[in-house]
Formats: C-alpha cells, sequence, structure tokens
C-alpha cells in the first residue's frame, strides 16, 4: 500500500456560514497529526485555512505552508508552522502544493479554492498525475459542483475515456482510509512534476 505522507488542504480565508465548516477543519487537521500525516496548505492564519493549521499543530502535525509575497499581509501568515514558503507568484505556490503532497483534499471555500481543485481535476483528466482528489463535501456543500459535473457530462464535454476521477466524502473520519485506498491502487505518473512546471 502506497503510503500517504502529505496531504495538501485547499479551503477558504474565510468561516463560511455553517459552523460546520470550522469544525471539520479542526478535526481534519487533528486527524491528519494523529495519523502523522503533514499538512500542506497556503500558508494563512485566517479563516478555515489558519484553524486547518492550527488543528494540525497543536495534535503535533508537521505544517508545511505556502503563501505568496503579496498574500502575507492580507493573509497574516501561521508564524507557529514548522515551514512557511513564501514564493512570488500563485503560480509558484500551486506548483509547489502539487510537488510536496501525495493527495488532495479541498475543505468549502470560494473562488481561490475552486480554482485550485478544478486545476488538480484538470491534470488529472490529463493523465498528469493519479493522485487521489477528494471533496470533503461538509453540508453538501459540493453538491452543486458535483450536478455541475455531470450535467458537463450529459452533455457531452466531459466525453467517454476523459472522465474525471475525485472521491467525495461527507465526514472528515472518512479521509484518510479513501486516501489510503485510492493511493493503494494508483502509483504516482512519472511526468506529471514536468507537466506541472510547464503548465505554470
Amino acid at each position: 500500500m502506497a503510503p500517504v505522507e502529505t496531504v495538501c488542504v485547499y479551503c477558504g480565508s474565510g468561516f463560511g456560514r455553517d459552523p460546520a465548516f470550522a469544525k471539520a477543519a479542526r478535526d481534519l487537521g487533528a486527524a491528519l497529526a494523529a495519523e502523522g500525516v503533514g499538512l500542506v496548505y497556503g500558508g494563512g492564519n485566517v479563516g478555515l485555512m489558519g484553524t486547518v493549521a492550527q488543528a494540525a499543530l497543536d495534535g503535533g502535525g508537521h505544517v508545511t505552508g505556502i503563501i505568496p509575497d503579496f498574500l502575507k499581509s492580507r493573509e497574516r501568515m501561521l508564524d507557529a508552522v514548522q515551514e512557511t514558503i513564501v514564493v512570488g507568484d500563485m503560480h509558484t505556490r500551486k506548483r509547489l502544493m502539487f510537488e510536496r503532497s501525495d493527495a488532495f483534499v479541498a475543505l468549502p471555500g470560494g473562488i481561490g479554492t475552486l480554482e485550485e481543485l478544478v486545476e488538480q481535476m484538470t491534470w488529472a483528466q490529463l493523465g498528469q498525475h493519479r493522485k487521489p482528489i477528494l471533496l470533503l463535501s461538509i453540508g453538501g456543500f459540493w453538491t452543486p459542483l458535483l450536478d455541475l459535473l455531470d450535467h458537463m457530462a450529459s452533455e457531452q464535454f466531459i466525453r467517454p475515456g476523459l472522465e474525471l476521477s475525485y472521491l467525495v466524502a461527507e465526514d472528515v473520519r472518512q479521509v484518510m482510509p479513501m486516501l489510503r485506498e485510492a493511493l493503494a491502487d494508483a502509483p504516482p505518473t512519472p511526468q506529471a512534476e514536468a507537466f506541472v512546471s510547464e503548465r505554470l
């Protein structure tokens, strides 16, 4: 079975309306720490992003924050993380988050979370990586996106042979077992990092 050593978490820099989102972020950070799995995230100390990172730290986990220079003041870096990487732009941030992660989990978030998630789904669709992508759909948050993806398929914009590969969980307790099972059947694709570097 392939190990899950690091998980990249995409999530909002706000808390959202439902308190269940923040609870899920805390539970996910704690679960990663308890499993000895490192967290890779966007480097900020605000919203769900700061919540998941602080929970991982509180549980004794290892946290890597990757943040572009222009967001340092807006998202206020979490100084307690073991590793903070400040980069020049969003493209470099996303590339490093990809390279340093074995899997990806999307908590609720806004347009930035959606963009990061969909980009990973696109790279996987094109066969450039096989790292698991999991949508943590707390309170059905990701249901509208899942409906849209089904609509794209029904309209033949997602065609046979180009099906999307992703997992959906509704409870934090499902996350690590699902990621481990997916990784057991999906070795990394050798050309992935070269493709991502060229694309970014």
